[in-house]
């Protein structure tokens, strides 16, 4: 499929559907190809999961289980994608032409017992296979680099390239690139229909419609509800998590600071609040309005934070808010077109913001006929259909 020529009033090309960081991301790399894009949101821009994410950039393995996950994540077939995607963010913001509060100071990975020490040193073997570095470190070790650290801090991994980027700014940065390549956003246009029209598809909002060869449908926990319009029955796992930022203090902290075995990170941003998060369950996912916090989660996340950098327990606690996100039964990110359904490409799940720069390349490329950089095939949403078809 090549991009055809633009014109007043054509259809475009292929209608992205989702302007969170995955949205923004794809519809950039698109139209920089040269595709005429429509990107459709059903609310404002970068509200949802990408908005209140804790943008941090995971480069080196994390915890396989968040609390209350039942499925560990795959990391050593994640490592390489995180590889590549560590090499995207370095040229983000020359890229985009903008600032996104890029921070790639680094971070630690602590563990706090026996067990997960080991965890420690088992990720460290597939990090180095994969060509990511980093450093295994006694607890003394660590807080000599990071004196914040506890005493309870047994063991920790350290890696030069994690960081973070302010997720109010890295989704409309992308978006703004995009419609400076031609992309045109349409904010407050849920879809409420997709059909098949020939060769095409005619997706529909109200009484509107735009009509392409191709769909991108990247609209995070939304994702089977949109798939669902179209007649595919996408089983996806959306669960709501929960952050935590405190008030404005001096600067303390430049590095990211993770736990190993129990979904904790902690980090400094630019304004100077700490923002505590990591995966914590919230009390209830709502997609049809916002969710609930849980006050356990929120006592559950602070006390193990508090435990790793004490300091944080002196530390006034400014706002708590849940965000919903786009998980797989099988804890593994879904990426490819749908089989049976030529042109109806999907994409969310584990690590979309770290993978954001990757996965918009790789959807750019399968939409043009392209081998994607990364082979994806088995992370193809064949597996999520009630008849699972196996990746080729």
């Amino acid at each position: 499929m090549t991009a055809r020529e633009d014109g007043t009033g054509a259809q475009p090309d292929v209608i992205v559907i989702g302007a969170g960081i995955l949205g923004a991301c794809t519809a950039f790399q698109l139209a920089e190809r040269g595709y005429r894009v429509a990107v459709l949101e059903r609310g404002a821009p970068n509200r949802e999961g990408s908005g209140t994410t804790a943008g941090n950039l995971h480069i080196q393995a994390i915890h396989t289980r968040r609390p209350g996950q039942p499925v560990p994540v795959d990391n050593a077939r994640l490592l390489p994608l995180q590889r590549r995607a560590s090499d995207h963010w370095s040229q983000v913001e020359d890229r985009l032409g903008t600032g996104v509060e890029l921070r790639r100071n680094g971070g630690f990975m602590v563990a706090e017992s026996a067990a997960q020490e080991q965890e420690l040193r088992d990720k460290h073997l597939l990090e180095r296979q994969a060509g990511i570095p980093t450093e295994l470190l006694t607890g003394d070790q660590a807080r000599e680099r990071l004196p914040l650290l506890s005493e309870r801090v047994r063991a920790a991994s350290w890696c030069p390239l994690d960081g973070y980027a302010n997720p109010l700014l890295i989704t409309p940065a992308y978006l703004a690139a995009a419609r400076r390549h031609g992309a045109r956003l349409h904010p407050f246009t849920p879809v409420t229909g997709i059909r098949r029209v020939g060769g095409d598809y005619q997706v529909l909002s109200g009484d509107r419609s735009w009509t392409a060869p191709a769909v991108v449908n990247v609209a995070g926990p939304w994702i089977s509800g949109v798939a669902a319009l179209a007649g595919i029955p996408i089983r996806m796992s959306p669960v709501a998590i929960q952050m935590h930022v405190t008030a404005r203090v001096p600067p303390v902290m430049r590095h990211l600071v993770q736990h190993i075995g129990e979904g904790m990170s902690v980090k400094q941003v630019s304004a100077g609040n700490l923002l505590v998060g990591g995966g914590w369950p919230a009390a209830e996912l709502d997609l049809d309005g916002r969710s609930t916090v849980s006050p356990e989660s929120i006592a559950g996340n602070l006390a193990q934070a508090a435990r790793v950098l004490p300091f944080l327990g002196g530390l006034r606690l400014l706002r708590t808010w849940a965000g919903p996100l786009a998980a797989t039964p099988d804890e593994m990110p879904v990426i490819g077109e749908v089989p049976g359904h030529p042109g109806f490409f999907v994409a969310g799940g584990t690590y979309a913001f770290t993978l954001a720069p990757v996965w918009g390349e790789t959807l750019s490329r399968l939409i043009a006929r392209e081998s994607p950089a990364d082979p994806v095939d088995d992370l193809g949403p064949g597996r999520l259909l009630p008849d699972p078809v196996p990746a080729p």
